[in-house]
């Protein structure tokens, strides 16, 4: 299972979700932290796509290991990638990242693609 995840600004667009997906890859599942999927625009994009949608709480984000960093994401949720550290822990234990944090073209959304060890049920 392929779980896309992502982080993005509070002026993020549809378009913007979109084109951060699009530059990442194709995904089984989509994921973010749990205050934005709640979001008028990630609900909508997780109608648009038809993906299972993983929450996940901001305190799991800090024990993943992450292949880029950014000062706003460890400042805001002391992990280096938001979109990075999503998708692992969506993808659940022994998930490994296959593609690392894209940005959208307008810089308002980031994506990036975890794939599970195995085809057990996602945490």
């Amino acid at each position: 299972m392929i779980v896309a995840g992502f982080g993005f600004r509070r002026e993020a667009t549809l378009a913007s979700l979109r084109d951060a997906l699009a530059k990442a890859g194709r995904a089984q599942a989509i994921a973010t932290v749990t205050e934005k999927a709640v979001t008028e625009v990630f609900r909508a994009f997780a109608e648009e796509t038809n993906l299972p949608v993983t929450q996940v709480s901001p305190d799991k984000l800090p024990e993943k290991e992450t292949a880029t960093h950014s000062h706003h994401s460890e400042n805001r949720y002391r992990t280096g990638s938001v979109a990075e550290a999503v998708a692992l822990a969506a993808a659940g234990p022994g998930a490994r990242l296959i593609a690392p944090r894209v940005v959208s073209s307008d810089r308002m959304a980031t994506c990036a693609l975890a794939e599970t060890n195995s085809r057990g049920d996602m945490s």
